[in-house]
C-alpha cells in the first residue's frame, strides 16, 4: 500500500499541476521519481511536522493541493494544532497520508504507536477519515477525493485485505447478508471479520471511510440492532457514529479494536494483534459473546 500511494500521488501531478507534496523525511526514496520530474513541486522539509502542516496550509490558501506525508503520530499527534486550525477552523483542503499507525511499527514502541489518531481527528469538524484496505482501494479514494477542497486523512496500513472492494468514498458495502447481528469492518480489519462471520447469520458492513459516516447503510443492514465494531484503532472510536446512525432503536453494541492502554512489547506485528486478539479468532469470540451471550 505503501508503493501504491507514492505511485499515485505521481500521476496525479501529471496530470494536475496544483498538487504539491511535503515530505517529513519520511518515503523520501519512494518519490525519486517524482523529484526528477517536479523538483518545484516535491519537498522533503524534514523533521518539522508542525511547520510543514502551516506551510501546506499556506500552499492551500493560494489554489494548490497539498500532499503531506509522513508517520501518523507525527502528522496527527505533533501536528494536531494545525491540521485543527490551519485546516479545519479556515476551512482549507489538503491530503495528510499517514503510516504506522496504530502498531505497524510495533517493534518501535510508543512513539511510533498510534491508536488514537481515529478519535482524535473525528473531533476536527469536515476531517474526512479515509481507512483503505488495500492498494487499490486507496488509489481510487485518493483519485476520487485528493481535490474535493476538504481536509483528508489517508490512513495507510502495512497489512492489505486479499479481498477487494469497489471502493467510493464516503460510502460503506455490505459483503455478507445476515438477521442475527452486524459486523462492521474497517479497513484493513475486513479478511479478520469475513473470516470470524463465516457459518453465521450475521450482516458484514464494510467501511474504507469513516468520515464522514455513512450511516445510512448501516440503518439499512442492520436488522437486529446488535452490533460488533472491528476498528483498526482504539476500541469504541466510531461507537458514536454507530449509536447516531442508530437513533430511536434498540443497539446492544459490542467491540473489536486497539485496547485502550498503552502497548508496551516489543513484539512483531502479528505478535502484537494475537496479544489484543486482533485475530479472526479473537473477533469470533466477541461476536458470538454478542450472539449468545
Amino acid at each position: 500500500m505503501r508503493k501504491q500511494f507514492a505511485k499515485t500521488i505521481e500521476a496525479l501531478m501529471e496530470q494536475d499541476d496544483r498538487v504539491v507534496t511535503l515530505l517529513g523525511d519520511i518515503g523520501v526514496f519512494s518519490f525519486r521519481f517524482a523529484f526528477q520530474k517536479f523538483p518545484e513541486r516535491v519537498y522533503n522539509i524534514g523533521i518539522l511536522e508542525q511547520a510543514t502542516l502551516s506551510l501546506a496550509a499556506g500552499m492551500a490558501l493560494t489554489g494548490m493541493i497539498p500532499m503531506v506525508h509522513t508517520i501518523s503520530p507525527f502528522i496527527v499527534e505533533r501536528a494536531y494544532e494545525q491540521l485543527k486550525l490551519d485546516f479545519g477552523y479556515q476551512g482549507l483542503g489538503g491530503n495528510f497520508i499517514g503510516v504506522g499507525a496504530s502498531y505497524d511499527y510495533a517493534g518501535l514502541g510508543g512513539t511510533h504507536h498510534c491508536p488514537g489518531d481515529g478519535a482524535a481527528l473525528l473531533n476536527i469538524p469536515g476531517m474526512e477519515i479515509v481507512v483503505p484496505g488495500t492498494a487499490r482501494e486507496l488509489d481510487t479514494l485518493l483519485r476520487q477525493g485528493y481535490d474535493d477542497g476538504r481536509p483528508t486523512y489517508y490512513r495507510v496500513s502495512e497489512t492489505c485485505n486479499a479481498t477487494e472492494t469497489e471502493a467510493v468514498l464516503g460510502r460503506a458495502v455490505a459483503l455478507k447478508a445476515g438477521t442475527e447481528a452486524t459486523v462492521i469492518a474497517i479497513g484493513p480489519m475486513l479478511d479478520r471479520a469475513l473470516a470470524a462471520a463465516e457459518g453465521l447469520d450475521v450482516t458484514v458492513l464494510y467501511y474504507s471511510t469513516v468520515a464522514p459516516f455513512d450511516g445510512k447503510a448501516l440503518r439499512q443492514h442492520c436488522p437486529s440492532g446488535k452490533v460488533l465494531l472491528c476498528e483498526p484503532f482504539y476500541e469504541g472510536t466510531l461507537a458514536a457514529e454507530v449509536q447516531r446512525a442508530l437513533t430511536g432503536r434498540p443497539v446492544q453494541l459490542a467491540f473489536a479494536g486497539v485496547p485502550r492502554r498503552f502497548l508496551t512489547g516489543y513484539g512483531s506485528l502479528a505478535e502484537t494483534e494475537e496479544e489484543i486478539c486482533l485475530t479472526a479468532a479473537g473477533i469470533r469470540r466477541k461476536l458470538e459473546a454478542l450472539l449468545y451471550g
